[in-house]
């Protein structure tokens, strides 16, 4: 460390302090690109539902991080089996494994074939501040932190830390989204967790006696998909957002309205045009077209500046092609009809792949999955995936 350097602790309501010990972190946290996730909602149109649910990207980012940090700190395997340079490189590669995001997370890339794991790696390795300070440090910093964030680095330990089925990404957005929307679902004991994981093989392991609290996270996980993230209310406000991209699209507007060239370009669009992506120009975005002269945009966009979003039924999944003219009152159905799925199963392990697969680490040091040693979780592997499926039109 910097013998120059002050570490600094940020408040926060999860974790209480984020903790910046090292130099280049904090130098990351206030590149342009970083503070943009500030703009940027974690939970799309969520706020329109929980009505406090309106924190951001930059929160979540930094408490991954802290996550992490603990984890190579407080987790005596990882502690000794990581070197200084792979406890760097997994810091820093949580810390920005969401600065691609565009605004209203996936339904905006849904629309525009955009790819924020692309762009997160773009602006990593490409001419941006963030690049800079990585490079001032270790010219080989950007492809390394890249290589874990893609997802393949050949330490595999370091990807099952941000990108698993139990990883610093998932604790931090449950416990996060959570507290944010009032919704007590998500909740789980974080601190147990961190104290029953281990290393064994060269990956990440809970030992037996903390089964029942991963049981516990398996199914907060669960819980939040079906009670927030898929809500139909929500669901219904990122229905209209596609269906006015859509229209945006066909009119070729995006001289007019700037703000959302992005949707035209997918990975083609560059840093500095991504740099705009965010809630506030589209918001100001949906403003200007709430008073312009295409009756389609003006309606849409007034429907989610002032919520008033659409109705929805629930359907069968083989009535998809079904003719849902009746419904709308004259209005074209390329604009004013959208038809949506979510599924959701609590754990399925993928067995082909290292980080899909829970692991537990039994008292005579034998590793088996998950589901192997514990009831709930086979039952949940062997039912049926939970499908929605919804029509989504005007009242």
């Amino acid at each position: 460390m910097d013998r120059f350097y002050e570490a600094k602790v940020m408040r926060d309501p999860i974790h209480h302090y984020i903790h910046v010990d090292l130099p280049i972190i904090w130098e990351l946290i206030n590149t342009k690109e970083f503070q943009r996730l500030r703009r940027i909602r974690q939970l799309s149109g969520s706020f329109l539902v929980f009505h406090t649910a309106e924190h951001s990207r930059f929160g979540h980012c930094l408490g991954v991080y802290e996550i992490i940090r603990r984890m190579i700190e407080e987790i005596p395997d990882l502690k000794k089996q990581l070197s200084e340079h792979e406890k760097l490189l997994v810091l820093i590669a949580g810390l920005l494994h969401d600065i691609g995001h565009g605004p209203f997370s996936h339904a905006f890339e849904a629309v525009s074939q955009y790819s924020h794991e692309a762009m997160t790696s773009k602006i990593i390795q490409g001419d941006s501040e963030i690049n800079r300070v990585l490079v001032k440090y270790d010219d080989q910093l950007p492809q390394q932190v890249c290589s874990i964030i893609e997802h393949h680095h050949p330490n595999k330990l370091l990807i099952q830390l941000i990108s698993s089925q139990m990883d610093a990404d998932r604790m931090d957005y449950l416990l996060r989204d959570s507290y944010f929307t009032g919704a007590k679902y998500g909740e789980f004991d974080l601190e147990r967790l961190l104290r029953t994981l281990k290393v064994a093989d060269n990956q990440s392991v809970v030992k037996e006696s903390g089964i029942h609290t991963i049981e516990d996270y398996i199914m907060a996980r669960y819980h939040m998909y079906w009670q927030v993230y898929y809500h139909a209310t929500i669901r219904s406000f990122e229905a209209i957002l596609v269906l006015l991209f859509r229209r945006l699209i066909d009119l070729d507007a995006k001289e007019q309205f700037p703000m959302f060239r992005g949707i035209y370009q997918g990975d083609q669009l560059t840093l500095a045009e991504h740099f705009l992506l965010d809630d506030y120009n589209c918001f100001y975005g949906f403003s200007l077209m709430s008073q312009g002269g295409d009756p389609v945009l003006k309606d849409l966009a007034t429907r989610l500046i002032n919520r008033n979003l659409f109705a929805y039924q629930s359907v069968e999944a083989q009535a998809q092609t079904t003719d849902y003219q009746h419904l709308l009152k004259g209005q074209d159905p390329r604009y004013y009809l959208y038809i949506d799925s979510a599924s959701q199963v609590p754990y399925q392990p993928y067995l082909s792949d290292p980080a899909g697969i829970i692991k537990v680490l039994l008292k005579d040091q034998r590793i088996t999955e998950l589901s192997e040693v514990s009831r709930i979780v086979k039952a949940l592997v062997a039912s049926e995936a939970k499908e929605d499926y919804k029509i989504f039109y005007p009242d």
